[in-house]
Parts: structure tokens; C-alpha cells; sequence
């Protein structure tokens, strides 16, 4: 008989992980840049794992192996909070891939990628991703690219974090959620409560909730059932509270 008080130990990711089924596949959108022999190698070698709240995708000081992309949920990438004021430095909705930086330096994780919900995540191991590299002009400007968006959008997060308006920090965050290369698979609408998104943003559930009726009166968003659709991307990167007031 199990004793109630003893917590449950989850087996690590690596061991739950499987093949990925056809359409899982599907939602890889770097696959179809792949000639017949690259993508024969990438798809035998990818993996997914249903990761859940308390698992780490990355930890920090772990050695970096995969390149993974999220299929399915909402992830964090956030900083170790035990060493000082937690900070998290993005979410990630679907179609998002990650890690490439840390994989072209083949360092360890010096970020934790955590999921809010039950997420799916695929994973391309450390020496495919090389030799894709290695072999594959389309997929080398795909990863250039990604590293190219990611940095603007960690200078625009550096440029959020000095707002001190909370409506324009949601207005800004939810934006960047919304990106059309880095998360290629959100498209109008994120699926995202508003706890969640104010894990993300470092506000209460109930401030976001504010932000958000503010930014929907005006006509940037529209709050629906489980999500939120976004009704003008442009205008919504570039809101300031204080211009709309």
C-alpha cells in the first residue's frame, strides 16, 4: 500500500520518451526544409515526451543534448530562484523551438525550461542537429534566423521589464507570445489562462485581468473561452498605456 505522504516519483523525461506519431510530425515546420536523406535521419531521431508541472525540460548545469520544440502546452524559461530574485525570461507556446545557442557552444543549460501545463515536447538530438548543420543550407538559415528573432526578442524583453505601467507589460508580453517565426504555431489565438500568463509576466491574476479588458475596449485582443485572440499584432507591440489613455 502506498503512504498518502510520500510524494510520487516521476520517472525522468528521457525515459518517458517515444516517436513521434504522423502528426507530430506535421507540426515540425523545419522538416520540410530537409532533403529525403536529411529528413530520414531527423525522423528517426526525434523524440517526444509529455512533460508536466515539475518537470525540467532544461535545468541549469545540465549538459545540453537535444534541441527541443514545444508541440503542444506553454513553457517557461526562467532563471534558478534559489539563487537570488526568480526572473522568467519568456514563455513559449507552441511551435517554438529552443536551445540552439546552447547546442552550437555544446555547453550546459544556464536556463530552466519548465511547463505551466501538460505540454508535448520534441527533441533532436545533439549530433543530428550537427550534421544537419553540416549538410543543410535551408535548415542552417532556419537556425540563423531563429537565433537572429530570439535576440530581438531578448532585447525588447530587457526594454519591458523597465515599464512600471502593468497594462503595456501585458500588452507587451502577450506580443511576444504572438511571434510569427519563433511560434509559428500559435496563430490568432493562445490558448493561456490568465494565471498563466501572469506567472509570465510577474503580475496577479487579477491585475492581468485588468490589462486585459483594457487592451480588448481597445481593440487590440479579444478575450475568449480558455484563450485569447489578438486582433491587431502591430498595434499591440507598440502600446503604450499612457498613449492610449
Amino acid at each position: 500500500m502506498t503512504d498518502l505522504a510520500t510524494p510520487v516519483r516521476t520517472p525522468p523525461l528521457r525515459s518517458r520518451a517515444r516517436a513521434p506519431a504522423a502528426a507530430e510530425l506535421a507540426m515540425v515546420p523545419w522538416l520540410a526544409l530537409l532533403d529525403a536523406v536529411q529528413r530520414e535521419r531527423a525522423v528517426a531521431d526525434l523524440q517526444v515526451v509529455e512533460a508536466q508541472p515539475g518537470d525540467y525540460v532544461c535545468k541549469i548545469g545540465r549538459q545540453a543534448n537535444y534541441w527541443f520544440g514545444l508541440l503542444d502546452g506553454l513553457l517557461k524559461m526562467n532563471n534558478d530562484g534559489t539563487q537570488g530574485m526568480p526572473i522568467t525570461f519568456t514563455g513559449m507556446p507552441p511551435g517554438g523551438w529552443f536551445g540552439e545557442g546552447t547546442l552550437l557552444k555544446r555547453e550546459v543549460y544556464r536556463y530552466n525550461v519548465e511547463p505551466l501545463r501538460r505540454s508535448v515536447v520534441a527533441g533532436l538530438g545533439i549530433e543530428t542537429f550537427h550534421w544537419l548543420l553540416e549538410r543543410s543550407i535551408p535548415f542552417n538559415r532556419y537556425v540563423m534566423n531563429q537565433l537572429n528573432e530570439r535576440l530581438g526578442q531578448f532585447i525588447a524583453a530587457r526594454e519591458i521589464d523597465r515599464l512600471d505601467d502593468p497594462d503595456t507589460r501585458v500588452a507587451r508580453n502577450l506580443a511576444a507570445l504572438f511571434h510569427p517565426v519563433l511560434y509559428p504555431g500559435v496563430g490568432t489565438l493562445l490558448r493561456i489562462t490568465q494565471q498563466e500568463l501572469g506567472y509570465l509576466v510577474g503580475l496577479s491574476r487579477q491585475r492581468v485581468n485588468e490589462a486585459l479588458r483594457a487592451l480588448q475596449a481597445y481593440g487590440l485582443i479579444r478575450i475568449e473561452y480558455g484563450g485569447v485572440r489578438v486582433l491587431d499584432l502591430a498595434a499591440l507591440r507598440r502600446y503604450r498605456a499612457a498613449d492610449a489613455a
